[in-house]
């Protein structure tokens, strides 16, 4: 399967919408999804994951470079509609340490 990803703009705010299953295989795609969004000073980045069903280490890679380069060049990142499974994953690692992870919300589409 692969990994999609849609965004939605909203002022100041960019809103992406993951699904599928993030591994060795289709990370690429979503690493240049996510290489290709212009960072600007303030800019806000929620991220739902509400509807990946699968994610190794290679995502975590791709979300922690992501984080990175968001926050270097002003921007915040927040990971949001993690499930069970993921935010474990997260915890495990430290990364909900380090990064802005709210499980309970997800973002809108209309």
């Amino acid at each position: 399967m692969d990994v999609l990803i849609h965004f939605k703009e909203d002022g100041a705010k960019l809103c992406g919408f993951v699904e599928g299953e993030i591994d060795t295989f289709t990370a690429s795609g979503l690493r240049e999804e996510l290489e290709a969004v212009k960072i600007t000073k303030g800019l806000e980045i929620e991220l739902d994951l509400s509807k990946v069903n699968y994610m190794d280490s290679t995502g975590l890679g791709i979300f922690v470079a992501f984080y990175k380069r968001a926050t270097r060049e002003g921007g915040k990142v927040k990971l949001v509609g993690l499930s069970n499974r993921l935010q474990r994953l997260f915890e495990i690692t430290g990364l909900s340490e380090l990064m802005d992870i709210e499980t309970d919300k997800k973002v809108e589409f209309s």
